[in-house]
């Protein structure tokens, strides 16, 4: 099946759109987007697989990132680190705050379940990139 790109603050995420993973809210260092676990989302007992955890966090903790810096940039995740809490089911939310601004940019990122119950989170570093020259961003190819 597939699905529509996500717009991560003007950067096309057709991985994210795959997932499911939807953009709720951004602002000046934070991001926030949800998923629906869905069976084929899911792991063998119908909680969130790991990996899309992951994905949402690492999205919401770029999307963060992408918020204190010029719009050019993407985000290359230099380093990542997530605490598996709970089994996540349901509709799950994923926050990320900047903590730190500089070469790189230090996040926080948590996932939330509909109960407000604390699923996993995660910190990690992100590095500004500007896209090669010559490679076109899938966001305003044609």
């Amino acid at each position: 099946m597939s699905k529509p790109p996500v717009d991560l603050l003007g950067h096309a995420a057709p991985f994210l759109g795959y997932c499911g993973i939807r953009r709720v809210d951004w602002g000046d260092g934070f991001a926030r987007s949800e998923v629906t676990v869905e069976k084929q989302l899911g792991n063998r007992t119908g909680a969130a697989h790991g990996g899309l955890l992951m994905t949402l966090l690492d999205s919401v903790m770029a999307g963060a990132a992408r918020t204190v810096t010029d719009e050019d940039h993407g985000m290359m995740t230099v380093d990542m680190q997530v605490a598996f809490l709970a089994p996540g089911r349901g509709t799950l939310t994923g926050l990320g705050k900047v903590l730190r601004k500089g070469s790189l940019i230090y996040v926080e990122g948590t996932v939330t379940d509909e109960a407000g119950q604390l699923v996993c989170r995660a910190s990690g570093m992100f590095k500004p990139r500007r896209p090669p020259k010559g490679v076109q961003h899938p966001s305003s190819a044609a």
